[in-house]
């Protein structure tokens, strides 16, 4: 058990077999008391209910169950309840809470323990709780917001400037807004990112419904209509884009890896500038996976040379996360990238005695290194000439993909590789059966991908 403010939690460590058909690694529930003697007597019947719902779990994926607790015998008495009018329950239910204004529940939120976040996910939900707080009132009480508040919300953002806090620092959010409403020059947020914030409410919202501050969540359902096609949110590089990128002094001659990457020099720097990209091309893997990689996490498994993609780490590592459960995978090393040296450049650092693969990555204001680095690849786009709309770092995973089908890949081996998953693969009762594909199968697979559209012999 945990004391969390006023209250007592007891939380459940879920048992490994049903981690991935829960999706998650423990479980919360309030004892709904700030008494140590009430919640010890509340704990037995609190954690009979959640082995009731692991045993669920396991009997929807197939897996062997205790079916008792499921189906209780008929002559438990615990089958037989007992009906106790509401008057005559303990004063100590009925009392409230004391109320909680928006600003403190939001910030208790923030600092929910059992929110297993990223640094640039903590980075968003901050940006989220401070707008809240600005639009709705930083005092008014939790329990009592209403669905107009929120839809208020919901008007501002329609309008809020991109960047609000450097162009108009001196005004709120709802004044930066209406100024943008009355001049057609001033570039506001994406109906995409106006609904990322109004989802990150949301999220805080249920949090307070669970945590009993709320009747419901008043901001359910509330979004923007968004004119853009998810899949054109973000698109490949095309062929002149990639040309730039890897044709750019830090790839052909530059002055120095740092300031003078952009500059032609005799320099070939082999730092993380130069690495990530190209590892990015060639794995598809997310920049938050490629910036948090050990040393020991490009090894040979079963004879082939991999990039080990994993929360798990074998020097100790503690700043390593994972978007999803199906982001743990092996990724094996792409004969080009072999061919640049990526293989040496780890066995060097090993030798080094170095633990992360790209400590030269500074980690900025925020603390992210995957933040820092994704704001100096933009500075890189624009530096030579590769800059285009809606297309980012993360355009590399789409590149991947699409080298991905041009191969004809197989869609399981397709889905192993990148680390993507769909609801029915995640849930569906065969995907719990076998170990899954071999290590030589996803390497023939990598080694079919040709990626005419850019030529890199020139890092070798």
């Amino acid at each position: 058990m945990l004391r969390r403010g006023q209250k007592l939690y007891y939380r459940h460590t879920i048992p490994v077999d049903a981690q991935r058909l829960l999706n998650r690694l423990e479980i919360w529930r309030s004892l709904r008391t700030d008494s140590l003697a009430v919640a010890l007597r509340r704990l037995p019947g609190v954690k009979a209910r959640i082995e009731i719902e692991i045993e669920n779990a396991r009997a929807m994926a197939g897996l062997p169950i205790d079916a008792m607790l499921i189906r209780p015998l008929d002559d438990d008495p615990a089958n037989h309840a007992i009906s106790v009018p509401i008057a005559s329950l303990p004063a100590e239910q009925a009392q409230p809470d004391s109320p909680l204004t928006l600003a403190e529940a939001y910030s208790n939120y923030i600092n929910d323990p059992t929110h297993a976040w990223t640094a640039s996910t903590r980075e968003a939900y901050e940006t989220g709780r401070k707008l809240a707080v600005a639009m709705i009132g930083e005092a008014v009480p939790i329990a009592s917001i209403s669905r107009a508040q929120c839809r208020d919300m919901l008007d501002v953002l329609r309008f809020l400037p991109a960047n609000a806090r450097k162009l108009f620092p001196k005004l709120s959010p709802r004044e930066a807004a209406e100024r943008a409403r009355l001049r057609s020059n001033i570039k506001i947020i994406s109906a995409a990112n106006a609904n990322s914030l109004m989802s990150n409410l949301s999220s805080f919202l249920n949090w307070a419904v669970n945590e009993e501050l709320l009747a419901r969540n008043p901001a359910r359902g509330l979004r923007l209509p968004d004119p853009v096609n998810k899949r054109d949110k973000r698109l490949p590089f095309e062929r002149d884009q990639l040309h730039a990128i890897f044709n750019a002094p830090l790839y052909r001659g530059c002055v120095d890896g740092e300031r003078g990457y952009n500059k032609v020099g005799n320099q070939r720097p082999r730092n993380a500038r130069f690495w990530v990209p190209l590892i990015a091309l060639f794995t598809g893997a997310r920049l938050g996976e490629i910036c948090q990689l050990d040393t020991t996490d490009i090894r040979a498994v079963d004879g082939v040379d991999c990039i080990v993609v994993s929360q798990r780490s074998l020097v100790g590592s503690t700043d390593k996360q994972l978007k999803t459960t199906a982001s743990d995978r092996l990724i094996p090393v792409h004969p080009m990238l072999i061919d640049c040296g990526l293989l040496r450049f780890a066995e060097a650092k090993r030798r080094a005695g170095e633990k992360k693969l790209f400590d030269d990555i500074e980690t900025g204001s925020t603390g992210s290194r995957p933040v820092a680095f994704s704001k100096w690849f933009t500075q890189f786009l624009r530096a030579c000439g590769a800059q285009r709309t809606r297309t980012s770092f993360h355009s590399f995973r789409h590149n991947f993909r699409d080298e991905l089908r041009a191969a004809r890949t197989d869609h399981d081996i397709t889905l192993l590789l990148g680390g993507w998953t769909t609801g029915a693969s995640r849930t569906a009762v065969h995907e719990n059966y076998g170990s899954g594909h071999r290590v030589d199968a996803l390497d023939e697979a990598v080694r079919r991908l040709s990626f005419d559209q850019v030529d890199v012999r020139h890092c070798m």
